[in-house]
């Protein structure tokens, strides 16, 4: 079992091998290798390395907005997907506007397109906020294959619920990534309850048996 997040060395930092915990991942040397075979294909080389741009030239200057913009420039990534939820739709005309005015084309498509109902899947009534198993539910899966279909370079997600945006990057072809998650609770921002979580949250996240 790997457990980096109990490791206080950090020993992979600095190639450091004394520095690791017993049970190391950064000793799975068929692993790293195997990544290391996979960084050469020409796909990954340009992702890898314009990620590598981006961190360094936006480090704590540049917002995620921003960076988003730099990578998908240096990509060549010029036909964006944008899969957003119907809640932060103000938001996403927002994004819409920027990445058009720096010179990206953008496809959006909301989490509800196709109207299909809860039923689909099995939900009832009961697991409805209108008490009616025919509400409509979230699309991801169509949200992707709307963009598989206009062929985009590239896809950003925008606020999708737990589990949705599982399925939405399970079934897009581009490369992708997050500009922001749902929290509903902490305005979208769900690192502030673990922040908290050892003190405000503690009774949360650490119940007493």
């Amino acid at each position: 079992m790997y457990q980096c997040s109990y490791c206080g060395k950090k020993g992979c930092k600095s190639y450091n091998e004394e520095e690791t915990l017993a049970v190391c991942a950064g000793k799975s040397s068929a692993i790293h290798e195997e990544a290391t075979r996979l960084f050469q294909e020409e796909e990954n080389q340009l992702i890898a390395r314009a990620a590598g741009k981006v961190e360094i030239q936006g480090y704590g200057r540049l917002t995620r907005m921003e960076e988003v913009m730099d990578f998908c420039k240096l990509c060549g990534y010029e036909s964006l997907g944008l899969v957003f939820c119907s809640g932060l739709s103000r938001e996403a005309r927002t994004v819409t506007e920027i990445l058009i005015h720096h010179g990206f084309s953008v496809n959006s498509a909301l989490c509800k397109t196709g109207s299909l109902p809860k039923s689909l899947v099995g939900l009832e009534a009961a697991d409805t906020h209108s008490n009616c198993a025919d509400e409509v539910m979230c699309n991801p899966i169509g949200q992707a294959l709307l963009m598989n279909e206009q062929k985009v370079d590239f896809t950003i997600i925008m606020g999708l619920c737990v589990g949705h945006d599982t399925l939405v990057m399970k079934y897009l072809e581009s490369p992708m990534t997050v500009l922001a998650v749902k929290d509903r609770v902490a305005g979208h921002n769900p690192l502030a309850p673990i922040y908290t979580a050892k003190s405000y949250y503690r009774n949360r996240f650490f119940p007493e048996d």
